[in-house]
């Protein structure tokens, strides 16, 4: 049976995207601070390890991925969006604290798994990090979120070099308005804004956790076909 950790598995895309593994039979270990969440999800499925931990609090999430063992892919989910805002608006705590979760968070489950699936036997492993649109084509008012975004595309560039003697490979995904409960504060602000089912994301990360060992999605975008994102102002 193959296995996955999911973080940010409570809600929104990491929620869908547990769900739908769980649904292709893998052992899905769920990532999250809101247990009962998680608790629900195992109540549901035989192979749902729920693993609550904060991403940001690097000994409970050594915990976690100690606890769950042989790991085939992370799915590097967890994130938040910070103030909406020009930089000169942002408080310099809301931006530590994205800083930390969207940046931080990501590193060390990363580094966890890194260090996992190099040990492991066999060796190797895949890790999937969720980007964003806002890497490439930022949102106004989205300085925090768009900043660490570039760096989890660094990081996704880097551990796919420093993966490859280990036989670990590194993707990302790109994604692009996915109805989510983060999304409808979005719309509420902006109305009439393109959306798709975030079941289109969960099965886009089911198709990349499913490659080969010789093959890898280093990057892939999935948005709302008629979102600004393509063209010209």
């Amino acid at each position: 049976m193959k296995s996955i950790i999911i973080t940010g598995a409570s809600s929104g895309i990491g929620h869908a995207t547990a769900e739908m593994f769980l649904e292709a039979g893998w052992r899905v270990g769920l990532i999250a601070r809101r247990a009962d969440r998680l608790e629900a999800l195992a109540d549901r499925f035989e192979t749902a390890v729920p693993l609550p931990a904060d991403v940001t609090d690097a000994p409970g999430m050594q915990a976690a991925f100690d606890a769950f063992g042989h790991l085939d892919v992370l799915f590097n989910n967890a994130g938040l969006f910070g103030p909406s805002a020009t930089i000169d608006e942002v408080d310099l705590q809301d931006w530590a604290e994205v800083m930390q979760v969207n940046v931080g968070g990501m590193f060390i489950a990363a580094k966890l798994a890194f260090a996992q699936m190099r040990r492991q036997k066999p060796q190797g492993g895949r890790i999937i990090n969720n980007g964003s649109l806002s890497a490439y084509v930022p949102r106004p008012n989205s300085v925090c979120y768009t900043t660490t975004k570039h760096a989890v595309t660094g990081l996704t560039k880097t551990l796919s070099l420093d993966g490859r003697p280990f036989g670990i490979a590194c993707g990302q995904i790109d994604i692009g308005n996915a109805e989510t409960d983060l999304l409808a504060q979005l719309k509420k602000t902006q109305p009439g804004t393109a959306t798709m089912d975030v079941q289109n994301v969960a099965r886009s990360v089911l198709h990349m956790a499913g490659m080969p060992p010789e093959a890898n999605v280093q990057f892939m975008t999935v948005m709302a076909s008629t979102m600004p994102y393509i063209g010209r102002g």
